[in-house]
C-alpha cells in the first residue's frame, strides 16, 4: 500500500494580523485555521502528519496534538521549513509527501486527493496546486511547457514582464515524491532577492534531473490565504456560504441564510427551521423538527427533536435539552439539563440545573448557583411548577410535582407535591395610600 505523509507549515508569525495569537490559531466558523487544515487532511488517511511550528508557540503545539511536531527556529523560507521535518520522519519512507499551509483553511479533501492521485498515476516528482487569478499581483507564476507539464515556478519578485502576464498562479501546496524530497530540499539555494530557500525551486531541480512536474488546478476560493484580519473575514464569509448551503441541502430551512452563522461542527437534523439572526458556536447538535427563532445564540449544547427555542434565547455550553422542550424569549441556560416537554418561556436564568420532564419554569425565575467562590446545583423534579419571580438558592432540590409560589426565595429542599412559599406575609393598611398622597402634596407646596 502507498504511504502518505502530510506536512503542515504553521510557523509564520502573521505580523499583519497584529495579534499576540499565532496566525494559524485565529478562528473561522469557531475553529482555528490550523485545525481546519488538519481535519481536512485527515480525510486522506495519512500515515503521518507533521505540523511545523515556530519557537515559543504553545498554542500551535497544543492544536497540533496528537500529531508530530517539527520546529523552524529561524524564518528562512518554505524550503527550509519543509527540511525541518526530517527528524520527525525518522526511518519512515513515504511514497508521497503532501505540503500544505496552516493559513489556507478552505482547501478541500477532494482537491488534495486529486493531487495525490495525479502524483501516483503520472509518477511526477512534484505535483503543484495551481489557481487562475484575475489579478495575480504577487503570486508566483506556473510556467507550462508545450505538453502541459510544469516547467518552472517563478516568484513574482524574480519574474520577467512576460512571465507576469500569466494568470496560472502557485498556491504553494505540493505533493512530492517521498523518495527524492530531502535530496531536492538539500539542493535548494538562497541566491534570490529575499535570501530565502524557496520550496518552489524543487520544480526546476526535478526537471533538471529529468523528472516530470505536473499541475492540478483548484478554484481560487479554496486557496484563500489568510494574512490579515480582512483576509480572515473573507475566509469566514466563504466558509459560511458553504456551511449554509450544506445545511439547506441536508433538510434545514434557513429563512434568511445570510444572517445565520454556523460553526464548522454544527449538526442539524431534518426539518429544522432557523429564523434570521441566529448564531451557533462550537459543539452544537440539533435534533429533527426543531424551531430556532430569531436572535438566538447557541453553543456547546444538544437540543432534542421537536424543541422550540427563542426568540432571543441564549443556550450556553453544557446544556442538554430533551425532546419537545420550550425555551422562550430572554431565557439563558448554562450547564442545564431539561427533561422532555419542560418549559421555560420567559425572562429566566437556569444555570447548573436539572429540570425534570413536564416541569414549567415561570417568568423571572433564577437559579442562584454562584456565591462568588463555587458553583452549586439545583434539581427540579418532574411535573414541578416554579412560580414567576422565584429564586432557587442552590444547592436545593424541588421534588416531583412540587410548586413554588410566585416571588419566593427558596433556600431549603421542597418535598414532592408540596407548595413552598418563601416570601414575607402581605400586610394591607386601609386608607394609607390616600394619606400618603395628601401628605406629599402638602409637603411640596411649602
Amino acid at each position: 500500500m502507498k504511504r502518505l505523509a502530510v506536512v503542515i507549515l504553521a510557523a509564520g508569525k502573521g505580523t499583519r494580523m497584529k495579534s499576540d495569537l499565532p496566525k494559524v490559531m485565529h478562528e473561522i466558523a469557531g475553529k482555528p485555521m490550523l485545525r481546519h487544515v488538519i481535519d481536512t487532511c485527515a480525510g486522506l488517511g495519512p500515515d503521518l502528519v507533521v505540523v511545523v511550528a515556530g519557537p515559543e508557540m504553545p498554542a500551535v503545539e497544543a492544536a497540533a496534538a496528537p500529531h508530530a511536531r517539527a520546529y523552524q527556529r529561524e524564518q528562512r523560507g518554505t524550503g527550509h521549513a519543509v527540511g525541518c521535518v526530517r527528524p520527525a520522519f525518522g526511518d519512515q519512507v513515504f511514497d508521497e509527501v503532501l505540503v500544505v499551509y496552516g493559513d489556507t483553511p478552505l482547501i478541500t479533501a477532494e482537491t488534495l486527493g486529486r493531487m495525490v492521485e495525479e502524483r501516483r498515476t503520472s509518477d511526477a516528482a512534484v505535483v503543484v496546486l495551481g489557481m487562475r487569478v484575475a489579478s495575480p499581483n504577487a503570486y508566483g507564476r506556473l510556467v507550462l511547457d508545450a505538453a502541459g507539464n510544469l516547467d518552472a515556478i517563478v516568484e513574482a519578485a524574480e519574474a520577467s514582464p512576460e512571465i507576469l502576464t500569466l494568470d496560472l498562479c502557485n498556491s504553494g501546496v505540493m505533493v512530492i515524491d517521498g523518495a527524492v524530497l530531502f535530496d531536492l530540499i538539500a539542493r535548494i539555494r538562497n541566491d534570490n532577492s529575499k535570501g530565502e530557500f524557496y520550496l518552489t525551486d524543487i520544480v526546476g531541480l526535478a526537471r533538471a534531473d529529468g523528472r516530470l512536474a505536473r499541475v492540478v488546478e483548484a478554484p481560487v476560493e479554496e486557496l484563500v490565504g489568510v494574512n490579515s484580519r480582512a483576509d480572515l473575514a473573507a475566509a469566514e464569509a466563504i466558509l459560511q456560504q458553504r456551511l449554509r448551503a450544506a445545511a439547506m441541502a441536508g433538510g434545514t430551512t434557513l429563512v434568511d441564510p445570510a444572517s445565520v452563522f454556523l460553526a464548522a461542527d454544527t449538526v442539524l437534523g431534518r426539518d429544522v427551521v432557523i429564523q434570521p439572526n441566529v448564531v451557533f458556536g462550537a459543539g452544537v447538535t440539533i435534533g429533527d423538527r426543531v424551531q430556532i427563532k430569531a436572535f438566538s445564540h447557541i453553543e456547546g449544547a444538544a437540543i432534542g427533536a421537536g424543541a422550540i427555542i427563542g426568540p432571543f434565547a441564549r443556550i450556553r455550553p453544557g446544556s442538554m435539552l430533551a425532546e419537545d422542550v420550550h425555551v422562550g424569549n430572554f431565557v439563558e441556560l448554562k450547564n442545564a439539563q431539561l427533561g422532555r416537554g419542560a418549559k421555560a418561556n420567559h425572562l429566566t436564568y437556569l444555570g447548573d440545573v436539572t429540570v425534570g420532564a413536564g416541569s414549567n419554569i415561570g417568568a423571572g425565575t433564577i437559579t442562584v448557583n454562584y456565591d462568588g467562590y463555587g458553583k452549586y446545583r439545583t434539581e427540579i423534579g418532574e411535573r414541578a411548577f416554579i412560580g414567576s419571580n422565584s429564586s432557587l438558592v442552590a444547592p436545593v432540590r424541588i421534588g416531583d410535582g412540587a410548586m413554588t409560589a410566585a416571588g419566593s426565595v427558596v433556600t431549603r429542599d421542597v418535598a414532592a407535591d408540596a407548595v413552598a412559599i418563601g416570601r414575607a406575609r402581605q400586610i394591607d393598611k386601609p386608607g394609607r395610600a390616600a394619606e400618603f398622597r395628601a401628605a406629599q402634596r402638602a409637603k411640596h407646596k411649602k
